[in-house]
């Protein structure tokens, strides 16, 4: 017998998904120096290796750490300390959970989010006479499930100077009887936000680390944090160099000024926690409060076609900032005119070939006409599945019958570029990665709904689902050289299941749940036994 390698760690488990090209399965995973260095059979790793500590998770599955691509990862940690309007069934109990958290709150402004008219009886949106009574005085933003549509009381609108007669591009301030109703689509949401007093740091690091916490628990050990200021970027740097923020984070910037001259003027830098190389705009708003831009007009709303939320001047100085400077171009397009709108531009930058892997953030609508520009170009769809389930809803009665096979098309996205990058977009969708996975395999929604899956054509998968959020997030921000799949060399972030998401029956996986998480091969998040 040979003398053994000694190493940090290994890890054994009843299956073990390397997530490489060929797709193979392991039984053991040896660790040294917080990299993985072998994977392979129990009985060859044993003789192979002499470890200083085991991890032995029995019959569970291992699976490289899963990756979240688009999400707001600070954003979240912030909504976690607001009112969490999520899942309030009418106006008034928003409004009632608004003034339950006012009375614990110290804040000056109240603030909440994940409000949702389109499951309430009414289906309607709100105005604020209701918020006027609960708070006369102090200012209240309570922004919509999306991000893309926000309540304000008279209080707030006064603080950001808007009245029946202001005009925001890109944006939208509702007026009935000659007076603001508080209702804010896109653009005019952020006037308000600009308004709002900085958090401080402490806030600001009580939110990460808040937003850190969930993420390991749901599995997850890397996001893609989707519009990123510069001091946000620098405080995510600095408590992961002090250690309090091992997950690893994809910035996407904000094009301001200051963070292209901060940043980019730099060019791409890619550290082992952090990397920052590419900027995040938005072309439309989103579908569930008609903001998207669509090619025709909406089938619930004749007269309205959505909105643009940007200049396309400045889309095309960004994406030549970001070509100078080998920056990735992130843009949000859920209508299939900014599809299409973002498609243009981008293509007067890329030829056929490369390799800048710029990416269409939702990608929820697409035109025929438009989709084979991005197999063309080498555009990058950055989905989430699970807005197809959660929206099933309603999409049809936004889009109208003969408009549904551009909607959520993910299959066809897929065979474009043969792959493509799944994410949550939490919190506008919960923070759950297998929550993603079921939406592309099975496409149903929590109560596995409907019966033979939602417009099943479009289903992905196991595999390429299981790849869509972990070899294929990666690569989709440059990162496939150091994770997304469990191979030698790559770090030991791993996600470790009580289910087999390749074998298991449909409902079994409906139950399954993340038994541990760990990053550079420490465990960061173990489900206690009950």
């Amino acid at each position: 017998m040979g003398m053994k390698t000694r190493v940090d760690l290994i890890v054994n488990a009843r299956r073990i998904y390397t997530v490489d090209k060929a797709f193979s399965v392991a039984e053991c995973v040896a660790v040294d120096r917080s990299r993985v260095i072998a994977v392979g059979r129990r009985d060859d790793m044993e003789e192979a290796f002499s470890p200083r500590r085991r991890l032995d998770f029995g019959n569970a599955v291992v699976y490289p750490g899963f990756m979240d691509p688009h999400c707001h990862f600070l954003s979240y940690g912030y909504v976690l300390q607001r009112a969490q309007l999520f899942g309030a069934r009418s106006w008034e109990e928003t409004v009632a959970r608004l003034v339950a958290h006012a009375t614990n709150s110290p804040e000056p402004w109240v603030q909440g989010r994940g409000w949702d008219q389109n499951t309430w009886e009414s289906g309607q949106f709100p105005s604020n006479e209701l918020l006027d009574r609960a708070f006369p005085r102090v200012p209240v933003l309570a922004i919509r499930v999306d991000g893309h549509a926000a309540m304000a009381n008279s209080a707030a609108l006064s603080a950001a100077g808007i009245d029946a007669a202001t005009r925001i591009d890109g944006g939208t301030i509702v007026v009935s009887g000659g007076r603001p109703t508080g209702l804010l689509l896109d653009n005019a949401v952020d006037r308000v936000k600009s308004v709002i007093p900085s958090p401080g740091e402490a806030t600001t690091r009580q939110a990460l680390l808040a937003a850190q916490e969930k993420c390991f628990a749901a599995g997850l050990t890397s996001v893609s944090n989707a519009g990123t200021e510069k001091n946000d970027a620098l405080f995510m740097e600095k408590m992961q160099g002090e250690g309090d923020l091992p997950i690893r984070i994809y910035v996407m910037l904000l094009p301001t000024l200051e963070n292209i001259e901060y940043f980019a003027s730099r060019g791409p830098s890619a550290g082992d926690r952090l990397t920052v190389r590419s900027f995040k705009m938005f072309a439309d708003g989103a579908l569930g409060s008609r903001g998207a831009r669509l090619l025709e007009p909406y089938a619930d709303d004749p007269g309205n076609r959505g909105l643009f939320t940007l200049d396309p001047d400045e889309l095309a100085r960004v994406c030549g900032i970001a070509k100078a400077s080998g920056f990735q171009m992130n843009v949000h397009a859920i209508g299939d005119a900014a599809a299409r709108l973002v498609l243009n531009t981008y293509e007067r930058f890329l030829e056929p070939g490369n390799d800048l892997r710029w990416r269409v953030e939702h990608a929820q609508l697409v035109h025929d006409d438009d989709l084979p520009r991005f197999g063309r170009l080498n555009i990058i769809p950055s989905v989430q599945t699970s807005h197809a389930t959660s929206d099933m809803a309603w999409t049809e009665t936004r889009l109208g019958h003969e408009r549904m096979s551009r909607s959520h098309r993910y299959r066809d996205l897929l065979a474009q570029n043969g792959w493509l990058a799944n994410g949550s977009d939490f919190p506008i969708e919960r923070l759950e990665p297998l929550r993603g996975f079921r939406s592309a395999v099975f496409r149903k929604d929590d109560a596995w709904l409907p019966e033979g899956g939602y417009r099943p054509s479009q289903a992905m998968s196991r595999a390429d689902a299981l790849r869509a959020m972990t070899i294929w997030a990666a690569r989709a921000n440059f990162e496939e050289g150091g994770r997304g799949s469990l191979e030698p060399g790559k770090w030991a972030d791993f996600t470790v299941l009580d289910g087999d998401l390749i074998e298991d029956d449909e409902n079994s996986l409906r139950i399954t749940k993340v038994s541990a998480t760990a990053v550079a091969g420490k465990l960061v998040f173990e489900r206690p036994i009950l």
